[in-house]
């Protein structure tokens, strides 16, 4: 899910107003309950609270339930113990999905971050605390090509500890944001990253983006139940990984 992409007024290379991403038509501010084809149960469907007021990031977004489903269906039990990053949250769908449904540790060393830019904050917070799942999750801020969160990259000053687990849905958009786009993935993707990566396909832009990231990263489509549904709908599902023969500070 995408909010408003624009990068830090500290960035001299594409210096993006929120005011020039183009906004989707406005509908009011609702909750729902989603149990996503019945992959969470009743007592545990996601509540998500949706609202436009800050950006179109504050909706739910296709490509951010394709996501979900895959996760719930395919990597119930594979995410313990892990660090899981959803980028351009938005509210938080994905990653709030992966919270409920996942078997997901959710210790101090291994949680599960949100983040979007500064306006989609307090949004992802309520969604959080309706969901009961502060003790797991965590949102916070994160501007794409500005350096990521401590939080998220740790630098011990020998090693640098990336994200196990990187969750992008419909980050795809705006195409003047592709650039800090590839340089946020470049930062947060490293020799162990898998970063899953979901977008609708919407203008020719959003595939010349899609050609840039496969010079840059290893990039293979997933094979899942209803690919082939969801890509007559326009709707995309690759694993991303690093290169190999690439280390870490060369990719960038």
């Amino acid at each position: 899910m995408l909010a408003s992409r624009s990068p830090s007024p500290d960035n001299d290379v594409l210096a993006i107003s929120t005011a020039l991403i183009p906004e989707r038509a406005a509908k009011p501010a609702a909750t729902s309950t989603i149990t996503f084809g019945n992959l969470l149960p009743l007592t545990r469907a996601l509540v998500l609270h949706e609202d436009l007021q800050e950006g179109c990031g504050g909706q739910l977004w296709p490509a951010g339930m394709v996501l979900a489903k895959y996760m719930l269906q395919y990597h119930k039990i594979s995410l313990k113990d892990k660090t899981v990053l959803e980028i351009g949250a938005g509210g938080g769908l994905v990653g709030l999905a992966v919270a409920l449904g996942c078997e997901f540790a959710g210790s101090e060393d291994h949680k599960l971050y949100i983040t979007d830019q500064i306006p989609m904050l307090a949004l992802m917070k309520k969604n959080i605390a309706m969901n009961h799942v502060g003790d797991r999750v965590e949102a916070l801020v994160y501007d794409w090509g500005t350096p990521p969160p401590d939080k998220v990259l740790r630098n011990t000053g020998e090693t640098t500890q990336h994200p196990d687990i990187v969750l992008a849905a419909d980050c795809v958009y705006f195409e003047p944001t592709f650039p800090l786009l590839l340089q946020t993935m470049g930062d947060l993707i490293g020799p162990d990253t898998v970063c899953y990566f979901c977008f609708k396909k919407r203008r020719k832009a959003d595939m010349r983006f899609i050609r840039d990231m496969k010079k840059k990263f290893a990039v293979d489509a997933i094979q899942y139940d209803s690919r082939e549904v969801d890509q007559r709908q326009g709707i995309f599902l690759y694993h991303v990984r690093m290169k190999p023969g690439t280390s870490s500070s060369k990719k960038n």
